[in-house]
């Protein structure tokens, strides 16, 4: 296996692995994988066997304790969600979110909404919290940017490394490998359910089910191995249901509360949704984006209308407090109307049993995605593509890809000693350069402009 010198944790720590998640597996009827819709033994078991500390307490539980208390999700609070850290509008002074304040806004809305159909809350809210722990500095943009440095180790992707960072890079759990005799990482060391659950993308790279040149997978090669134990008994590319709550939720939280950021900076006047040209460019945003693109317009325009004529929707915003107040009703109103929707329409589907793992799919109307998608829309067209954000992130990319390329050559000067350990003992090019990957993801986008400015001696560029 190639990688950094965490092995991958070693078979004999665990059960026999299935086969490999995309390996062919017989039609199973939908609700006779788990005919009880309950978590059996498997669900619960971790990779490394572990003694509970506490008595009375949930394997769930623990896995969320986890999450909240790691380093990892910590410093999603220095992480761009769309608006930079720190940053200030010139209307009035905005506190954006970040991944952190996002990742837990998605908790909230996921555990509600999973607890509701069923799910061990627990368990959802340990998947929202960390769904986005892998994510690197500057949002989507230092995905981008890290994912070119690394297209000949195996690329980078944000969810691939979020499994990694649970199961081998996030300081936690080690166990002596019975190969090499060393202490190797598990990371959290998290349940099966735990793991499967923040999988949003449950394939590797190049294996999307439908569109094998997809940017957006779950694992990297050298993970594949918990990975497939996390996988074990899972349909092929199928997400468990609790990780399709946790996505849906990933999708109610950012929609809504970037566009609830957008007017709070300013940078976004409600008026302009009334207005023919702007809503035919927000609609073109959507299509193909957020939206398959055999989408229409017309049904775009209709789910726009909708969210107009509700009573609670902000038809201005001047910052004020009442102004603020009836914002954060309407932030509320959306969430609630989103998921009440999946809520209604997944148990007429199902009915009233628990449904968890894969006795059921989380069935969201057409007419709600399309209102979610709006709001990505108009988020995206009046936050994301203001010329000043363009300029920040053409300025962003330079920064990582200089960051990478003086680390490659200066490496272990720069590292973190963690990583210096891991480079130390990488075995060859390709294994160093992906240690390298996993130290740049890490960082904040404050830690990442400060190193990148001592290792270029350059005065650090503001964000």
């Amino acid at each position: 296996m190639e990688g950094t010198a965490h092995d991958a944790p070693h078979a004999e720590d665990r059960p026999a692995a299935a086969a490999p998640h995309d390996a062919p597996l017989p039609p199973v009827p939908l609700h006779a994988v788990l005919p009880d819709a309950l978590y059996d033994g498997a669900a619960t078991e971790r990779w490394a066997t572990e003694p509970d500390k506490r008595p009375g307490r949930t394997a769930f539980q623990r896995d969320r304790a986890r999450v909240l208390h790691s380093a990892s999700l910590r410093r999603l609070a220095g992480k761009t969600q769309v608006v930079t850290p720190g940053s200030s509008s010139q209307v009035w002074d905005a506190s954006p979110r970040t991944r952190l304040t996002h990742s837990l806004e998605c908790a909230q809305v996921g555990r509600e909404l999973g607890a509701a159909l069923g799910c061990d809350p627990d368990l959802v809210e340990a998947a929202c919290l960390s769904h986005d722990m892998g994510h690197p500095p500057f949002g989507h943009n230092g995905e981008q940017a890290l994912n070119d440095f690394a297209k000949d180790c195996g690329g980078f992707e944000g969810n691939a490394q979020s499994l990694r960072l649970l199961t081998r890079l996030e300081p936690k759990r080690f166990v002596r490998s019975r190969d090499s005799g060393e202490m190797v990482s598990v990371g959290l060391n998290l349940t099966r359910a735990a793991l499967d659950a923040a999988t949003k993308y449950p394939w590797p790279r190049g294996a999307h089910p439908t569109d094998p040149g997809s940017v957006k997978f779950g694992v990297y090669e050298d993970d594949l191995p918990v990975f497939d134990w996390a996988r074990q008994g899972a349909p092929a590319h199928r997400q468990c249901f609790e990780a399709q709550v946790m996505d849906w939720s990933d999708d109610v939280a950012y929609s809504v509360h970037d566009f609830e950021d957008g007017l709070h900076a300013g940078h976004l006047d409600p008026n302009v949704l009334l207005a023919e040209p702007e809503r035919q460019d927000i609609f073109a945003v959507a299509i193909g984006r957020y939206v398959p693109e055999d989408t229409g317009p017309e049904e775009l325009a209709e789910a726009l209308d909708r969210l107009l004529d509700q009573e609670w929707w902000p038809h201005g915003y001047d910052g004020s407090a009442v102004a603020q107040a009836r914002l954060k009703d309407a932030t509320s109103q959306l969430i609630g109307r989103f998921c009440l929707s999946a809520e209604g329409a997944t148990r007429q589907a199902y009915g009233t049993g628990r449904l968890t793992r894969y006795a059921a799919e989380l069935v969201v109307p057409r007419e709600v995605r399309h209102e979610c998608a709006v709001l990505k829309a108009v988020a995206d067209r009046y936050v994301i593509q203001r010329d000043e954000q363009e300029r920040l992130r053409a300025d962003q990319r330079v920064v990582i890809a200089e960051l990478a390329e003086v680390l490659t050559a200066r490496a272990p000067e720069g590292l973190d000693p963690q990583f210096r350990a891991l480079f130390a003992a990488a075995p060859d090019d390709r294994a160093r350069k992906r240690v390298i990957v996993d130290q740049i993801a890490c960082f904040t986008d404050a830690a990442a402009r400060s190193l990148h400015a001592r290792l270029t001696t350059r005065t650090p560029r503001r964000p």
